[in-house]
C-alpha cells in the first residue's frame, strides 16, 4: 500500500457559483473507491464544511478522498489519497471553484489542527 497521510476530517471550500455536498470515497486501497453520502448539506457560495468521514461509514483505517457533489452539474472526486483515522486531529483542506460544467477541486493542504 501507498504512503499516504492520516488524517481524521476533511474541510470543502465553495468558491464556486454552485452549490455543492461533501461526499467521501473509500475503500481498502485508491484503486477500489465506494462512495458514500456525507450529511448530505449544502455548501453555498464563500461557505465552507468540515466533515469526520467516520461518522459516514468510513472505516478506520480506510484510504479515502473527497466527493464534491456539484449540484445540477458536473461532480469531482479529490485527487489526494489519505488514510482515515478516528480522532485524528489533521484535516485535509480542499476548495472548489468555477461553474456548475466546468470546476475545480483544489487540494490546499493538511491542517494539524
Amino acid at each position: 500500500m501507498a504512503n499516504y497521510d492520516e488524517i481524521g476530517a476533511f474541510r470543502l471550500k465553495n468558491q464556486g457559483g454552485f452549490v455543492v455536498k461533501m461526499d467521501f470515497l473509500f475503500g481498502k486501497d485508491s484503486t477500489n473507491l465506494h462512495r458514500i453520502n456525507g450529511s448530505g448539506k449544502n455548501i453555498t457560495l464563500g461557505c465552507s464544511e468540515t466533515k469526520d468521514p467516520g461518522e459516514y461509514g468510513v472505516h478506520d483505517g480506510d484510504v479515502c478522498t473527497i466527493h464534491a457533489d456539484v449540484v445540477a452539474g458536473k461532480d469531482k472526486a479529490g485527487k489526494s489519497y489519505f488514510i482515515y483515522r478516528e480522532g485524528n486531529s489533521n484535516t485535509a483542506e480542499f476548495t472548489i471553484s468555477g461553474t456548475t460544467l466546468d470546476n475545480e477541486l483544489g487540494f490546499n493542504g493538511i491542517n494539524a489542527g
